[in-house]
């Protein structure tokens, strides 16, 4: 039997809210992910919207359901995976999705190389994905009009059919280059028709990358030395300048090999004891020589 409700039924906001428990998730983005203020504010967006939808949903307001497969659009290291997962995390908590997992995959792991290779292929990884988010990255790689014999076409129309037929039971985000994303749906309205939320991923500023760098190495139990951080900023700024940067990947490779030329450093040193300091900082010359400081 169906309730009925009032027009002025009383719905505590939040009492609600907190039984989500999704500010968790929010305050986790916030405080593990340096910059990226419009990704957060959309995140938040995104999330106030299922909240309401649900809350329609509880005093029996009818309404279309709200679109929630996705388009992350950005360049490579700005933090697309880490926010898919904790989309993930808040569209479980607000009930949208049964398990809250990501399953991240590429091409590689939905075409085939043959007739009748595609579609068992990409069954499979859709089924392991449901209940939760399928995170396929740098989605335009499925389409390659100029190949008559690419499978990747095949891939996309079982794709699109589980997205309009089982959208209760899973979330897809297509993420990748946002010139390389548009023209990707420009060339499929059955795909662009179905993603309703586009997020896009700004590049990290060279302090940003900064902040990142420092946030590494407490994890993990390093520090900079004095002055060390600026010639870091340097680091980066330069680096933002070269081809193929990859904004925190490429920061964080920067700090693997600082910390390898401080292991060789102390090695070589001949020093046979060392104190905890010696261990744990990141000297100057162990940014300094990176080959983008003999340019």
């Amino acid at each position: 039997m169906t309730k009925n409700f009032s027009d002025d039924t009383l719905v505590n906001l939040q009492e609600e809210y907190d039984k989500t428990q999704i500010q968790e998730v929010i305050d986790e983005l916030q405080q593990e992910l340096i910059g990226l203020k419009p990704v957060k504010t959309r995140i938040k967006e995104i999330a106030a919207l299922l909240l309401i939808d649900r809350l329609r949903h509880n005093v029996n307001l009818v309404s279309g359901s709200p679109g929630l497969h996705m388009s992350f659009t950005g360049s490579p290291g700005t933090g697309k995976t880490t926010v898919a997962m904790k989309m993930a995390d808040i569209l479980n908590r607000l009930g949208y999705i049964r398990r809250g997992h990501l399953m991240t995959v590429t091409r590689d792991d939905l075409v085939g190389q043959y007739i009748g290779h595609t579609a068992p292929k990409t069954k499979e990884v859709l089924k392991q994905a449901m209940g939760g988010v399928l995170f396929i990255d740098e989605a335009y790689y499925l389409y390659k009009p100029d190949n008559e014999r690419d499978y990747g076409a095949e891939a996309i129309e079982i794709l699109l059919q589980v997205m309009e037929n089982q959208r209760d039971d899973l979330v897809v985000i297509f993420a990748g280059y946002k010139d390389r994303m548009e023209k990707f749906y420009e060339s499929n309205p059955g795909l662009s028709s179905r993603v309703t939320n586009h997020v896009d991923f700004p590049d990290y500023t060279a302090e940003e990358l900064l902040a990142i760098a420092k946030l590494m190495l407490e994890e993990q139990q390093y520090k900079f030395a004095p002055e060390a951080d600026k010639i870091l900023l340097e680091y980066a700024e330069r680096r933002m300048k070269q081809p193929h940067f990859a904004n925190a990947r490429s920061i964080r490779n920067a700090i693997d090999r600082a910390r390898m030329r401080q292991a060789n450093r102390i090695f070589i040193s001949g020093d046979k004891v060392l104190t905890k300091n010696d261990l744990v900082t990141i000297q100057s010359e162990d940014i300094l020589k990176s080959r983008l400081f003999t340019y």
